[in-house]
Protein backbone atom coordinates (compact mmCIF):
# COMPACT_ATOMS: atom_id res chain seq x y z
CA UNK A 1 0.00 0.00 0.00
CA UNK A 2 1.34 3.50 -1.27
CA UNK A 3 2.23 5.90 1.60
CA UNK A 4 -0.64 8.41 2.46
CA UNK A 5 -0.68 11.21 5.12
CA UNK A 6 -1.52 10.41 8.38
CA UNK A 7 -5.07 12.15 9.12
CA UNK A 8 -5.80 13.59 12.87
CA UNK A 9 -8.54 14.33 14.42
CA UNK A 10 -6.96 17.64 14.89
CA UNK A 11 -7.11 17.54 10.97
CA UNK A 12 -11.02 16.59 10.86
CA UNK A 13 -11.42 19.98 12.85
CA UNK A 14 -11.83 18.39 16.87
CA UNK A 15 -9.20 20.05 18.78
CA UNK A 16 -9.32 18.00 22.12
CA UNK A 17 -6.87 20.28 23.71
CA UNK A 18 -8.72 23.59 23.15
CA UNK A 19 -11.84 21.27 24.96
CA UNK A 20 -10.01 20.46 27.95
CA UNK A 21 -8.59 24.45 28.35
CA UNK A 22 -12.49 25.47 28.03
CA UNK A 23 -13.31 22.94 31.00
CA UNK A 24 -10.59 24.99 33.54
CA UNK A 25 -12.00 28.27 32.41
CA UNK A 26 -15.59 27.50 33.31
CA UNK A 27 -14.10 25.41 36.51
CA UNK A 28 -14.39 28.25 39.31
CA UNK A 29 -17.86 29.40 37.57
CA UNK A 30 -19.95 25.97 37.90
CA UNK A 31 -18.24 25.48 41.38
CA UNK A 32 -20.24 28.36 42.62
CA UNK A 33 -23.39 27.00 41.30
CA UNK A 34 -24.08 23.68 43.85
CA UNK A 35 -25.99 22.81 46.61
CA UNK A 36 -25.29 20.27 49.69
CA UNK A 37 -26.73 17.34 47.69
CA UNK A 38 -24.26 17.40 45.28
CA UNK A 39 -21.36 14.87 44.90
CA UNK A 40 -17.96 14.72 43.42
CA UNK A 41 -17.02 17.39 40.96
CA UNK A 42 -16.97 18.45 37.46
CA UNK A 43 -15.07 16.08 34.72
CA UNK A 44 -16.94 13.20 35.96
CA UNK A 45 -19.26 10.77 33.48
CA UNK A 46 -22.28 11.62 35.62
CA UNK A 47 -23.33 14.33 37.85
CA UNK A 48 -24.19 13.05 41.06
CA UNK A 49 -26.94 14.26 43.89
CA UNK A 50 -27.56 12.99 47.08
CA UNK A 51 -31.20 11.76 46.43
CA UNK A 52 -31.09 10.62 50.29
CA UNK A 53 -32.87 14.53 51.01
CA UNK A 54 -36.00 12.75 49.32
CA UNK A 55 -36.77 10.92 52.06
CA UNK A 56 -37.63 13.41 54.28
CA UNK A 57 -40.66 14.33 52.41
CA UNK A 58 -43.94 12.75 52.75
CA UNK A 59 -44.50 11.54 48.83
CA UNK A 60 -41.97 12.97 46.50
CA UNK A 61 -42.81 13.66 42.93
CA UNK A 62 -40.03 14.34 40.06
CA UNK A 63 -40.56 17.15 37.64
CA UNK A 64 -38.11 17.37 34.67
CA UNK A 65 -37.79 19.84 31.83
CA UNK A 66 -35.07 20.30 28.87
CA UNK A 67 -35.64 23.16 26.46
CA UNK A 68 -32.96 25.59 24.39
CA UNK A 69 -33.04 29.38 23.76
CA UNK A 70 -34.02 28.98 20.26
CA UNK A 71 -32.46 31.63 17.17
CA UNK A 72 -32.04 33.98 20.52
CA UNK A 73 -28.32 32.41 19.43
CA UNK A 74 -28.12 34.03 16.14
CA UNK A 75 -27.86 37.48 18.02
CA UNK A 76 -24.83 36.51 20.46
CA UNK A 77 -23.25 35.21 17.69
CA UNK A 78 -23.58 38.44 16.11
CA UNK A 79 -22.70 40.59 18.49
CA UNK A 80 -19.79 38.50 19.68
CA UNK A 81 -21.28 38.61 23.10
CA UNK A 82 -21.83 35.69 24.70
CA UNK A 83 -22.49 35.57 28.45
CA UNK A 84 -25.87 35.80 28.94
CA UNK A 85 -27.76 33.56 26.76
CA UNK A 86 -27.01 31.19 30.21
CA UNK A 87 -29.66 33.13 31.76
CA UNK A 88 -31.85 32.47 28.44
CA UNK A 89 -31.15 28.81 28.89
CA UNK A 90 -31.91 28.23 32.67
CA UNK A 91 -35.20 30.58 32.44
CA UNK A 92 -36.36 28.46 29.75
CA UNK A 93 -35.65 25.07 31.79
CA UNK A 94 -35.98 25.41 35.64
CA UNK A 95 -38.97 27.95 35.35
CA UNK A 96 -41.01 25.56 33.58
CA UNK A 97 -40.33 23.58 36.59
CA UNK A 98 -41.53 25.66 38.90
CA UNK A 99 -45.08 25.95 37.05
CA UNK A 100 -45.89 22.35 39.12
CA UNK A 101 -44.64 24.00 42.19
CA UNK A 102 -41.49 21.68 42.20
CA UNK A 103 -38.31 22.99 43.37
CA UNK A 104 -35.35 22.71 40.83
CA UNK A 105 -32.83 21.03 42.15
CA UNK A 106 -29.57 20.03 39.44
CA UNK A 107 -29.40 20.81 35.73
CA UNK A 108 -27.08 19.43 32.95
CA UNK A 109 -26.21 21.89 30.03
CA UNK A 110 -24.80 20.86 26.16
CA UNK A 111 -23.20 22.39 23.71
CA UNK A 112 -22.80 22.30 19.98
CA UNK A 113 -20.49 24.45 18.57
CA UNK A 114 -18.28 24.33 15.04
CA UNK A 115 -14.92 25.45 17.12
CA UNK A 116 -14.22 25.28 20.18
CA UNK A 117 -13.03 28.44 21.53
CA UNK A 118 -12.32 27.92 24.84
CA UNK A 119 -12.80 31.64 25.60
CA UNK A 120 -16.26 31.42 24.11
CA UNK A 121 -17.17 28.16 26.10
CA UNK A 122 -16.00 29.65 29.16
CA UNK A 123 -17.93 32.50 28.86
CA UNK A 124 -21.86 30.56 28.27
CA UNK A 125 -20.88 28.27 30.56
CA UNK A 126 -20.13 30.88 32.79
CA UNK A 127 -23.66 32.67 32.51
CA UNK A 128 -25.25 29.17 32.60
CA UNK A 129 -23.35 28.72 36.18
CA UNK A 130 -24.62 32.17 37.79
CA UNK A 131 -27.81 31.78 36.28
CA UNK A 132 -28.36 28.48 38.26
CA UNK A 133 -26.80 30.19 41.35
CA UNK A 134 -29.72 32.44 41.07
CA UNK A 135 -32.07 30.38 40.72
CA UNK A 136 -30.90 28.01 43.68
CA UNK A 137 -30.11 25.22 41.08
CA UNK A 138 -26.94 23.09 41.06
CA UNK A 139 -25.19 22.67 37.79
CA UNK A 140 -24.15 19.24 37.90
CA UNK A 141 -22.15 18.63 34.36
CA UNK A 142 -22.63 19.04 30.78
CA UNK A 143 -21.63 18.26 27.41
CA UNK A 144 -19.38 20.42 24.76
CA UNK A 145 -19.41 18.81 21.44
CA UNK A 146 -17.16 20.53 18.18
CA UNK A 147 -19.62 19.88 14.91
CA UNK A 148 -16.97 20.62 11.71
CA UNK A 149 -18.74 20.45 8.78
CA UNK A 150 -21.55 21.00 10.48
CA UNK A 151 -21.58 23.83 12.17
CA UNK A 152 -19.95 27.38 10.78
CA UNK A 153 -16.69 28.08 13.09
CA UNK A 154 -18.46 30.66 15.32
CA UNK A 155 -22.17 29.20 15.09
CA UNK A 156 -23.12 27.12 18.44
CA UNK A 157 -26.11 26.07 19.69
CA UNK A 158 -27.11 25.47 23.73
CA UNK A 159 -29.90 23.22 25.19
CA UNK A 160 -30.34 22.14 29.15
CA UNK A 161 -32.15 20.02 30.92
CA UNK A 162 -33.18 20.22 34.66
CA UNK A 163 -35.30 18.10 37.53
CA UNK A 164 -36.77 18.86 40.19
CA UNK A 165 -39.13 17.68 43.45
CA UNK A 166 -42.33 18.59 44.09
CA UNK A 167 -44.59 16.96 47.97
CA UNK A 168 -47.49 15.34 45.80
CA UNK A 169 -49.76 16.93 47.99
CA UNK A 170 -48.23 20.55 47.04
CA UNK A 171 -48.15 20.15 43.31
CA UNK A 172 -50.27 22.89 41.82
CA UNK A 173 -52.51 21.46 39.32
CA UNK A 174 -55.32 22.63 37.86
CA UNK A 175 -58.67 21.72 39.96
CA UNK A 176 -56.97 23.88 42.57
CA UNK A 177 -58.33 27.13 40.62
CA UNK A 178 -61.57 28.56 41.01
CA UNK A 179 -63.92 31.21 39.51
CA UNK A 180 -63.19 34.62 41.23
CA UNK A 181 -59.38 33.64 41.25
CA UNK A 182 -57.50 37.01 40.38
CA UNK A 183 -54.50 37.08 38.23
CA UNK A 184 -51.38 38.72 38.55
CA UNK A 185 -49.06 39.51 35.71
CA UNK A 186 -45.57 39.46 36.80
CA UNK A 187 -42.89 41.68 34.58
CA UNK A 188 -40.40 40.22 31.35
CA UNK A 189 -36.97 41.62 31.38
CA UNK A 190 -37.97 42.37 27.69
CA UNK A 191 -38.44 39.44 24.69
CA UNK A 192 -36.66 36.68 26.93
CA UNK A 193 -35.76 33.48 24.42
CA UNK A 194 -38.84 33.07 22.42
CA UNK A 195 -39.78 34.90 18.94
CA UNK A 196 -37.13 35.56 17.59
CA UNK A 197 -37.51 34.05 14.40
CA UNK A 198 -40.34 36.83 14.34
CA UNK A 199 -38.07 39.20 15.40
CA UNK A 200 -34.94 38.33 13.54
CA UNK A 201 -37.42 38.56 10.31
CA UNK A 202 -38.75 42.18 10.95
CA UNK A 203 -35.57 43.78 11.88
CA UNK A 204 -34.02 42.13 8.37
CA UNK A 205 -36.39 43.19 6.17
CA UNK A 206 -36.35 47.01 7.79
CA UNK A 207 -32.27 46.78 7.23
CA UNK A 208 -31.68 47.75 10.26
CA UNK A 209 -28.37 46.94 11.73
CA UNK A 210 -27.86 45.53 15.17
CA UNK A 211 -25.49 48.38 16.28
CA UNK A 212 -28.33 50.95 15.58
CA UNK A 213 -29.04 53.49 18.58
CA UNK A 214 -33.02 52.99 19.07
CA UNK A 215 -33.88 56.16 20.75
CA UNK A 216 -37.18 53.69 22.57
CA UNK A 217 -34.35 51.72 23.57
CA UNK A 218 -31.98 54.42 25.17
CA UNK A 219 -29.36 52.06 23.58
CA UNK A 220 -28.60 49.77 20.39
CA UNK A 221 -30.78 46.94 18.81
CA UNK A 222 -28.84 44.22 19.75
CA UNK A 223 -27.83 45.37 23.23
CA UNK A 224 -31.99 45.37 23.57
CA UNK A 225 -32.30 42.33 22.05
CA UNK A 226 -30.08 40.14 24.59
CA UNK A 227 -31.41 41.37 27.61
CA UNK A 228 -31.47 38.05 29.36
CA UNK A 229 -34.24 36.27 30.34
CA UNK A 230 -35.50 37.36 33.92
CA UNK A 231 -34.61 33.76 36.12
CA UNK A 232 -38.31 33.56 38.43
CA UNK A 233 -37.55 30.08 40.30
CA UNK A 234 -36.28 31.52 43.67
CA UNK A 235 -38.78 34.25 43.70
CA UNK A 236 -41.97 32.34 42.65
CA UNK A 237 -40.60 29.57 45.29
CA UNK A 238 -40.69 31.94 48.16
CA UNK A 239 -44.19 33.14 46.87
CA UNK A 240 -46.21 29.77 47.40
CA UNK A 241 -44.01 29.08 50.72
CA UNK A 242 -45.91 32.66 51.72
CA UNK A 243 -49.28 33.12 50.01
CA UNK A 244 -51.77 30.07 48.61
CA UNK A 245 -51.14 30.03 44.94
CA UNK A 246 -53.65 27.93 42.88
CA UNK A 247 -51.54 28.34 39.68
CA UNK A 248 -48.64 29.26 37.91
CA UNK A 249 -48.26 30.20 34.51
CA UNK A 250 -44.91 30.71 32.22
CA UNK A 251 -45.13 32.55 29.53
CA UNK A 252 -42.93 31.76 26.79
CA UNK A 253 -44.03 29.94 22.69
CA UNK A 254 -47.20 30.98 22.30
CA UNK A 255 -47.95 34.09 24.33
CA UNK A 256 -49.73 34.47 27.31
CA UNK A 257 -52.97 33.88 26.64
CA UNK A 258 -52.14 29.91 25.34
CA UNK A 259 -49.36 29.83 28.67
CA UNK A 260 -52.47 30.48 31.09
CA UNK A 261 -55.01 28.72 29.61
CA UNK A 262 -52.80 25.43 29.94
CA UNK A 263 -52.73 25.51 33.86
CA UNK A 264 -56.79 26.23 34.56
CA UNK A 265 -59.17 23.75 34.71
CA UNK A 266 -61.51 22.88 31.59
CA UNK A 267 -64.87 25.03 32.25
CA UNK A 268 -62.75 28.39 33.43
CA UNK A 269 -61.32 31.35 31.29
CA UNK A 270 -59.04 34.00 32.44
CA UNK A 271 -60.55 37.32 31.46
CA UNK A 272 -57.23 39.75 31.49
CA UNK A 273 -57.33 43.29 30.57
CA UNK A 274 -54.60 44.91 28.28
CA UNK A 275 -55.33 48.14 29.87
CA UNK A 276 -53.71 46.72 33.02
CA UNK A 277 -50.44 47.21 31.55
CA UNK A 278 -47.94 49.09 29.48
CA UNK A 279 -45.46 46.70 27.02
CA UNK A 280 -42.37 47.70 26.84
CA UNK A 281 -40.66 49.52 23.70
CA UNK A 282 -39.30 46.59 22.34
CA UNK A 283 -42.71 44.98 21.37
CA UNK A 284 -44.22 48.19 19.85
CA UNK A 285 -40.79 48.78 17.90
CA UNK A 286 -40.68 45.24 16.59
CA UNK A 287 -44.88 45.65 16.17
CA UNK A 288 -44.64 48.64 14.13
CA UNK A 289 -41.28 48.00 12.09
CA UNK A 290 -43.04 44.65 10.83
CA UNK A 291 -46.63 45.62 10.91
CA UNK A 292 -46.94 42.79 12.68
CA UNK A 293 -50.64 41.94 13.60
CA UNK A 294 -51.84 42.15 17.21
CA UNK A 295 -52.79 38.77 17.21
CA UNK A 296 -49.83 37.32 15.61
CA UNK A 297 -47.69 39.32 18.20
CA UNK A 298 -49.53 38.32 20.79
CA UNK A 299 -49.18 34.47 20.31
CA UNK A 300 -45.59 35.13 19.65
CA UNK A 301 -44.05 37.30 21.94
CA UNK A 302 -44.39 37.80 25.81
CA UNK A 303 -45.35 41.57 25.39
CA UNK A 304 -44.03 42.34 28.86
CA UNK A 305 -45.76 39.26 30.91
CA UNK A 306 -43.32 37.17 32.14
CA UNK A 307 -45.28 34.87 34.58
CA UNK A 308 -49.09 34.86 35.41
CA UNK A 309 -50.18 33.69 39.23
CA UNK A 310 -53.36 32.81 39.78
CA UNK A 311 -54.29 32.89 43.36
CA UNK A 312 -57.03 33.67 45.89
CA UNK A 313 -58.26 37.74 45.95
CA UNK A 314 -57.85 38.00 49.97
CA UNK A 315 -54.32 36.95 49.30
CA UNK A 316 -53.41 39.60 46.59
CA UNK A 317 -51.84 41.76 48.34
CA UNK A 318 -49.80 39.55 50.35
CA UNK A 319 -48.66 38.14 46.83
CA UNK A 320 -47.63 41.82 45.50
CA UNK A 321 -45.77 42.65 48.78
CA UNK A 322 -43.58 39.33 48.63
CA UNK A 323 -42.68 40.06 44.81
CA UNK A 324 -42.11 43.28 45.24
CA UNK A 325 -39.55 42.98 47.94
CA UNK A 326 -38.13 41.00 45.51
CA UNK A 327 -37.82 43.40 43.02
CA UNK A 328 -39.93 41.81 40.63
CA UNK A 329 -43.06 44.20 39.24
CA UNK A 330 -46.60 43.06 39.38
CA UNK A 331 -49.71 43.78 39.39
CA UNK A 332 -53.50 42.49 38.93
CA UNK A 333 -53.90 41.48 35.53
CA UNK A 334 -57.35 39.75 35.42
CA UNK A 335 -59.55 37.16 36.78
CA UNK A 336 -61.36 33.65 36.57
CA UNK A 337 -64.76 33.30 35.54
CA UNK A 338 -66.64 30.45 34.81
CA UNK A 339 -66.67 29.65 30.57
CA UNK A 340 -69.96 30.05 30.46
CA UNK A 341 -70.24 33.81 32.04
CA UNK A 342 -68.09 34.71 29.52
CA UNK A 343 -68.94 36.69 26.73
CA UNK A 344 -67.07 34.87 23.14
CA UNK A 345 -68.46 37.85 21.54
CA UNK A 346 -66.34 40.40 23.02
CA UNK A 347 -63.08 38.72 21.84
CA UNK A 348 -61.62 35.37 21.05
CA UNK A 349 -61.37 32.56 24.02
CA UNK A 350 -58.01 31.26 23.38
CA UNK A 351 -58.04 27.31 24.37
CA UNK A 352 -55.92 23.87 22.97
CA UNK A 353 -52.88 25.43 23.49
CA UNK A 354 -49.87 22.27 22.74
CA UNK A 355 -53.08 19.69 22.61
CA UNK A 356 -54.19 20.20 26.32
CA UNK A 357 -57.52 19.67 26.82
CA UNK A 358 -57.92 22.87 29.71
CA UNK A 359 -58.98 25.97 30.34
CA UNK A 360 -58.63 29.36 28.32
CA UNK A 361 -57.85 32.73 28.26
CA UNK A 362 -59.30 35.90 26.76
CA UNK A 363 -57.95 39.38 26.34
CA UNK A 364 -60.37 42.32 26.60
CA UNK A 365 -59.43 46.04 26.16
CA UNK A 366 -56.71 47.78 25.03
CA UNK A 367 -53.26 48.97 26.14
CA UNK A 368 -52.22 52.55 27.53
CA UNK A 369 -51.28 54.10 24.35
Amino acid sequence: MPDTPQTTYADAGVDVEAGDKAVELMKASVRRATRPEVLGGLGGFAGLFDASVLGRMAHPVLATSTDGVGTKVAIAQAMDVHDTIGFDLVGMVVDDIVVCGAEPLFMTDYIATGKVVPERIAAIVGGIARACEQAGVALVGGETAEHPGLLEPAEYDVAGAATGVAERAELLTPDLVEPGDVVLGVASSGLHANGFSLVRRVIADAGWRLDRDVPEFGRTLGEELLTPTRVYAAVLLRLVRTVPVHALSHVTGGGLAANLARVLPTGSTAVLDRASWTPPAVFSVIGELGNVPQPDLERTLNLGVGFAVVLPADHVDGALEVLSDCDLPAWVLGEIKRTDQVDAAVAEIVTGAKGVDAGGAQLIGSHPS
